[in-house]
C-alpha cells in the first residue's frame, strides 16, 4: 500500500539512494514484510512450477522483491511530479505497510493535489501492463515467465488499490481534490475522502472475512491475520485524515481579531492612572508599555492593576504593575491560520505572551493559552 501526503520526513531506516533532493529510506519492518510475504507466496509459486524445487522460495522473494520495486517506482512517480509542480520533497520511504513520500507542504491547489495522487496507481498500471504483454512471449511456466506475471500482477495490485477512493490511499487524495474543486474546501474534501476510507477499510474486513464465512467456507490464519493489520491501518489513516481536516479548519480560522486581546499603548514613563485614560479611550482592556525606542516592552499586569487603590493610581508607575516583555517578543498582525499560529509558537518560547503589531502598531496581546484553547475547540 501508498500513500503521499504533507507530513514531514523523519521515517527511520537505511538511506538506499536519492531522487528528487530527498533521500529514499528502507525502513527495518520492510525486511519483515518481506519474509512473511515470500512464505506466504511460495505455495503458490510451487502449485505453478513444481519443477523449481528449492528454487521456489527464490522466485517467491523475487516477486516481493519486484514488490518493492513496484511501490518504490510508485513513491518516485509522486516526488518527482511534485517537485515539478513546486512542491518539496523531503523522503521517500518503503516500510512494512508499502510506502509514502513526505512533502514539505500540502499541494496548493486540488489540480496539484490529485495529479500527484494519480501518477503514483498510473506508473505501476504502465509498468504491469509492459510486464503481462512481455510475458507473452515466454514460457509461462518457465522463471523468466514467473517473474514477469509476477511482475504484472504486483504492480497491477499496486495501482488498481490505491486508486480505491479513500484516504490514506491515493484514490482518497483524489477524492479529497475533487471535493475540494467543487466546494472550494480543502478541509471538507479531506473529511469526506476520510470516511471514504473508512468505508474501505470495512469492505476489505468483510470481503476477506465475512463473505467465505457466508459461502460456508472459514478463512485461513494468514487471510484473518493480514485482512485485520490491513483494514486496521486503513481505519487509521482514514480516521488521522478526518482529524487533520479538522484541526486544519480550526488553523485556518486562526487570526489575531480571533485570538488576540485589543490592546492599546502608553510610555514607559506614565502612570497607571494614564494607562486607565488610555484604556478608557481606546475602550479596551490590555495596554502596552512602550520603550523610550518605541519598542514594545511590557504590558499591563490587570491583577496587580486592579489592586492599586484609585488614591494611589496617579502616583504608581505603569512600569510598577506591568510584566517585561523579551525583545523580539512580537507577531506581525496580518499572518493568518497556520502562518500566525508558526509565528506565535515561535515567540512564545520566549514569552507566554507576545504583542501583534500591525504596520509596526500595537493592536493586541496573544497569549499562547488562547491559541491552544482556539485550536482545541
Amino acid at each position: 500500500m501508498s500513500s503521499s501526503g504533507s507530513r514531514r520526513g523523519g521515517t527511520k531506516g537505511w538511506v538506499i539512494g536519492r531522487a528528487a533532493g530527498a533521500p529514499i529510506i528502507l525502513a527495518p519492518s520492510w525486511l519483515l514484510a518481506a519474509v512473511v510475504l515470500t512464505a506466504i507466496f511460495a505455495p503458490t509459486v510451487q502449485a505453478r512450477a513444481p519443477q523449481l524445487g528449492a528454487l521456489t522460495y527464490v522466485v517467491a522473494l523475487g516477486f516481493v522483491v519486484l514488490l518493492f520495486v513496484s511501490v518504490l517506482v510508485h513513491e518516485l512517480a509522486h516526488g518527482l511530479v511534485a517537485r515539478s509542480r513546486g512542491q518539496v520533497v523531503h523522503e521517500f520511504a518503503i516500510t512494512l505497510w508499502g510506502g509514502h513520500t513526505a512533502f514539505g507542504g500540502a499541494a496548493p491547489t486540488p489540480g496539484t493535489s490529485a495529479l500527484v495522487a494519480v501518477v503514483g496507481p498510473v506508473a505501476n498500471l504502465v509498468i504491469a501492463v509492459a510486464c503481462w504483454a512481455a510475458a507473452q512471449a515466454v514460457p509461462s511456466a518457465g522463471l523468466a515467465g514467473l517473474l514477469l506475471y509476477a511482475g504484472a500482477f504486483s504492480n497491477g495490485f499496486v495501482g488498481l488499490f490505491n486508486l480505491i477512493p479513500g484516504l490514506p490511499l491515493d484514490g482518497g487524495r483524489v477524492l479529497e481534490a475533487l471535493v475540494w474543486r467543487v466546494t472550494g474546501d480543502r478541509h471538507r474534501g479531506a473529511v469526506v475522502a476520510g470516511w471514504g476510507g473508512r468505508v474501505v477499510a470495512v469492505a476489505v474486513v468483510a470481503w476477506a472475512l465475512v463473505l467465505p464465512i457466508l459461502e460456508g467456507t472459514t478463512p485461513d490464519l494468514y487471510t484473518i491475520v493480514w485482512t485485520f493489520l490491513i483494514g486496521s491501518f486503513l481505519w487509521s489513516g482514514a480516521t488521522s485524515a478526518i482529524t487533520g481536516a479538522r484541526t486544519g479548519r480550526a488553523v485556518s480560522a486562526i487570526t489575531v481579531a480571533a485570538v488576540g486581546l485589543p490592546a492599546t499603548v502608553v510610555e514607559a514613563h506614565a502612570t497607571l492612572a494614564d494607562a486607565d485614560r488610555a484604556r478608557g479611550a481606546a475602550g479596551v482592556d490590555d495596554v502596552v508599555v512602550l520603550a523610550p525606542d518605541g519598542r514594545p516592552a511590557a504590558y499591563v499586569d490587570r491583577a496587580a492593576a486592579a489592586a492599586v487603590a484609585p488614591e494611589h493610581r496617579a502616583s504608581t508607575p505603569v512600569v510598577a504593575v506591568s510584566v517585561v516583555l523579551p525583545v523580539g517578543a512580537v507577531v506581525d498582525a496580518s499572518l493568518e491560520g497556520a502562518a500566525l499560529v508558526q509565528a506565535v509558537g515561535q515567540t512564545t518560547r520566549m514569552s507566554p505572551v507576545v504583542v501583534a503589531l500591525l504596520g509596526g502598531r500595537v493592536v493586541a496581546l496573544v497569549r499562547a493559552v488562547d491559541v491552544i484553547a482556539a485550536l482545541r475547540s
